[in-house]
């Protein structure tokens, strides 16, 4: 095998999209700030029981795993930064109140998240803490769409969904872990087949509560439909006017529902969310309410967040044009070395020609140039 050749599903990135991805990221690092988020940077490994402590299967079966050469424990490299700010939040800020936090890094998966996804996905996320009203969960909504809007998203919409309905339903219900497991998968598969068999031994009103649940998707007459049709239990009903209020802080989104769109029901608590692109399949955004996050570390606060991959975001808009700069000719002169130092100090792009390379194209435009007239150096368009 060739030495340059990158293992499946990783890939370089080449400098069109990378500055597109740099440009993003600072944009919804800047978006999150504007909302009062502050930035911090979980490390890319940890101890693994610190890693994957309350973690899940899922993710402990996403992890990359290694012998650590100075101590001999074994480390994991982050398959998810949410596990790692939630440890900020207890462990070192440790505060009482309202924690805002946000941060930028790649992440890690021993296998891909899609048939095309990268195996190193460079995750950006939002996470509130200390605060259980629908509040928190109309800013992180609020906060993803305004993201999304900074990468020039058009049109986009939001699916919704709440993690409490099944909860509720299944209260009170002996259920095998794995039967339970079965149940869920087949509700987001909606496998109506399926949950019939896994639902013959529950009582009648909880199977037909579940079966009804596979008929749940479409626009808000869903929520009206879910009323009648869903036993008539208090987290039901909170559920669905939760569901409810989030959508009346969003005018003008085209918003759906999919109450048997259960992914993550392990993780989220409360509603959840999924953002997409008009023409795309894949979220580009998924967030929600996970109240539970932090109770492996001691301190079981109110949270909800939501994350994204900037590389597949970047992937889904339109490319940005080239970076507009001022070309330059490579001379030794002290004025001219001058000119090219005050328009950088300014901001511009001045790239110098190298002799015999004038006819080569690069990242840039070169719109402009930098011309010696009468002894000056100055900028004349192109």
């Amino acid at each position: 095998m060739s030495a340059w050749v990158l293992p499946d599903h990783i890939a370089d990135v080449l400098p069109s999209e990378a500055r597109h991805i740099e440009e993003l990221r600072r944009d919804l690092l800047n978006t999150a700030r504007c909302y009062g988020y502050e930035l911090v940077m979980p490390p890319l490994l940890e101890h693994l029981e610190s890693l994957l402590t309350g973690a899940g299967e899922a993710l402990n079966l996403q992890t990359f795993k290694l012998v650590d050469q100075l101590s001999g424990r074994m480390l994991g490299l982050r398959a998810d930064s949410t596990p790692q700010v939630a440890r900020i939040d207890a462990h070192l800020l440790n505060r009482s109140g309202v924690t805002r936090l946000c941060y930028c890094g790649p992440v890690l998966h021993t296998r891909p998240g899609a048939p095309q996804a990268s195996r190193e996905p460079l995750q950006l996320g939002a996470e509130i803490y200390g605060h259980a009203g629908l509040e928190a969960d109309i800013e992180v909504l609020t906060l993803a769409l305004d993201c999304l809007k900074a990468a020039k998203v058009q049109s986009p919409s939001v699916d919704l969904a709440d993690a409490r309905l099944v909860k509720a339903m299944l209260s009170g219900v002996s259920v095998k872990p794995a039967q339970l497991a079965a149940l869920y998968a087949a509700l987001a598969a909606k496998d109506s087949p399926e949950l019939m068999t896994l639902t013959r031994d529950l009582p009648d009103q909880v199977r037909q509560g579940l079966l009804a649940l596979v008929q749940l998707y479409g626009d808000e007459s869903v929520l009206i439909e879910a009323e009648k049709v869903l036993q008539p239990l208090p987290a039901v009903r909170q559920a669905l006017q939760n569901l409810k209020q989030l959508i009346s802080h969003l005018p003008g989104v085209h918003v759906t529902f999919d109450l048997a769109d259960l992914r993550g029901y392990a993780y989220y608590t409360g509603a959840r969310f999924a953002i997409y692109a008009p023409a795309g399949s894949d979220a580009l955004a998924r967030g929600g309410r996970y109240d539970e996050v932090g109770a492996v570390f001691g301190r079981n606060r109110p949270a909800a967040g939501f994350s994204l991959d900037l590389k597949a975001l970047v992937a889904a808009v339109n490319p940005r044009a080239l970076q507009a700069a001022i070309r330059a000719p490579w001379r030794k002169d002290a004025r001219l070395s001058g000119a090219i130092s005050v328009l950088r100090a300014r901001g511009e792009v001045v790239t110098c020609v190298l002799p015999g390379h004038e006819s080569e194209v690069d990242e840039f435009h070169c719109d402009r140039e930098l011309i010696e007239v009468a002894g000056q150096w100055v900028v004349q368009a192109i």
